[in-house]
């Protein structure tokens, strides 16, 4: 069994974070906590740890929440990477730390498997964003119409079903959420990703939701 990925996990909520973790796998360990932008500064500069799960909105700090915390930890994001956990889906908060640079977004509403997925996901250099916030990325970073043209000989290489793969996986959904949507199971969905990779070129899901959304795919 792989070691556990260790999380610094930062929410104002003590209730929540006691949920979080009851709910995560033993393959995701919880080594600190903090419930403010300054503690939170001081854990994660202390432990630097690989993946930290933060709240966007937090006390504070200048009052830039989980914002503040990324910016005001910079230099170790080649070592540590943050994943935004929030109850907010709206645009300026996703954006907001994507542009601090977090290195995905997912929404309260997950459940502890997911979760447990996506930091496991993060700490190994993907981007990970809950169904339907990658717009969000598309439109603050995918720049406009005409950037990149759509290559029908890119689009060629895969088949209708890679085609439907490839988008939900841009688009943020885990394998489980994949095979849910087509009624496939997760082996194959692992299969086709696979293949997708393969034939675009490209190395990891992030750099296929950066492919996607440069295309305007998603």
């Amino acid at each position: 069994m792989s070691e556990a990925v260790d999380v610094v996990l930062v929410d104002d909520h003590h209730m929540f974070r006691t949920g979080v973790k009851a709910s995560l796998d033993a393959g995701v360990r919880v080594i600190g906590e903090a419930d403010t932008v300054d503690e939170a500064i001081r854990l994660v500069r202390e432990l630097k740890p690989p993946v930290v799960l933060l709240d966007v909105h937090l006390p504070g700090g200048d009052g830039g929440g989980g914002a503040e915390v990324i910016k005001a930890c910079t230099d170790l994001l080649g070592q540590t990477r943050f994943l935004a956990l929030s109850v907010s889906d709206a645009s300026e908060d996703v954006v907001a730390v994507i542009r601090a640079g977090a290195r995905g977004y997912v929404t309260k509403a997950i459940d502890g498997t997911d979760l447990s997925d996506a930091v496991r996901r993060v700490a190994g250099g993907d981007a990970v964003f809950s169904p339907r916030l990658a717009g969000f990325v598309l439109d603050a970073f995918g720049a406009a119409a005409g950037d990149v043209a759509i290559g029908d000989d890119e689009l060629d290489r895969l088949s209708a079903r890679e085609r439907e793969v490839m988008r939900l996986i841009a688009r943020g959904y885990s394998y489980r959420e994949v095979a849910s949507e087509l009624f496939i199971s997760i082996k194959t969905v692992e299969t086709h990703v696979s293949a997708v990779l393969r034939k675009l070129q490209l190395s990891s899901r992030h750099e296929l939701t950066r492919w996607a959304a440069a295309r305007r795919l998603l």
